[in-house]
């Protein structure tokens, strides 16, 4: 959290931010591509099926030559190769490498065959099933896609399981957290991009009310704020309450609330100031201490690989001191390794 604590206050003494802040981007060029996967120039997808079929049907498994496949194509054309698969073989290109693959490399490849959405769908599913809730991958999901991602991966998810992403989340979540996530769940959070300085600073003032000011904490009033103003709006928010708070907003969400709810509204806090440092963190906290928590490395490098993930690798230096290719290498190994090295764009 001292990365971040830092980036605020860096952030609120910034005056030349306010001049920036709540533009649109300039109409008509083209955006930037912070990912690390990049298109095959030439592609074929019956050949890449055609190879496949090839390495899992060879004695042992050529792990290598399917890393170097999937790892090596966009989402879009791994789709066009599992169509090819199917059309060219008859099977299911996941369930026969489900077969011939085991532990991380598995989840990893499989994962690489599913669309963003699914892939979500599916993280969802399995933070809720079993004994237990992962609260923090629900919160990690449904804190950082955008309403139209949302909207793909609630019709994924019941696509796939057939029931509604709101009905499992019922069952598995309670109180207040529950509402922040169902409230997330709508979809309907704020993207304008444009900054309304009146409703900022009428927001700050009810947050100080409902939490600095008050003995016990209103938390309703933190939740339908945080959850439903866009990033931009709650970046201003956030200079607002400096100026009338003792503390950092930040500060006083940790220190008023506790929980499920205080990882799931820090998530938006932080992934509203910066969301590539957020994930940077995520990243570090699973390679962190003993074990490697392998699900949330894999599903954060997957998922951003074509979104931000060149932007992530710059802030994980900048936090830690290491890249995080220096991390992986240090706490992976075999074709686990290797098949997220390449997803980070390391040759």
């Amino acid at each position: 959290m001292a990365f971040f604590q830092k980036l605020i206050k860096k952030f609120t003494n910034d005056k030349t931010s306010d001049d920036q802040t709540g533009k649109e981007p300039s109409k008509g060029k083209a955006q930037p591509y912070f990912g690390t996967i990049h298109p095959d120039p030439n592609f074929n997808a019956s050949r890449d099926a055609a190879a496949l079929q090839k390495a899992i049907e060879t004695k042992g498994v050529d792990e290598n030559a399917i890393t170097e496949i999937l790892a090596r194509r966009t989402n879009a054309q791994r789709q066009e190769i599992k169509a090819a698969y199917q059309k060219d073989t008859g099977k299911d290109l996941p369930k026969a490498l489900k077969s011939a693959l085991r532990s991380s490399y598995e989840d990893v490849v499989l994962a690489l065959l599913m669309t963003p959405a699914q892939f979500d769908a599916h993280e969802l599913r399995n933070a809720m099933k079993g004994l237990g809730t992962k609260e923090k991958t629900l919160c990690e999901i449904l804190g950082t896609r955008s309403n139209q991602e949302i909207r793909l991966i609630k019709a994924a998810f019941k696509e796939a399981y057939g029931e509604e992403l709101e009905h499992d989340m019922k069952g598995d979540t309670t109180g207040q957290f529950e509402t922040a996530l169902l409230n997330l769940c709508k979809a309907s959070r704020s993207e304008d991009p444009n900054i309304d300085d009146g409703l900022a600073k009428s927001d700050a003032k009810a947050l100080f009310e409902a939490g600095e000011k008050k003995l016990g904490t209103v938390s309703s009033v933190f939740i339908d704020i945080l959850t439903s103003r866009s990033e931009a709006q709650l970046c201003k928010i956030f200079k607002q309450y400096e100026k009338i708070g003792t503390q950092g907003l930040n500060t006083v969400v940790e220190d008023e609330l506790h929980g499920s709810l205080e990882e799931c509204l820090m998530t938006l806090v932080k992934a509203a100031w910066n969301k590539p440092a957020y994930f940077a963190e995520q990243l570090h906290l699973a390679m962190k201490g003993a074990g490697t928590n392998c699900n949330t490395l894999s599903r954060i490098i997957v998922s951003r690989s074509e979104k931000d993930l060149q932007k992530i690798k710059q802030e994980y230096k900048r936090m830690y001191g290491k890249t995080l290719q220096e991390a992986i290498l240090a706490e992976t190994k075999g074709d686990y390794e290797k098949v997220l090295l390449l997803l980070c764009g390391e040759n």
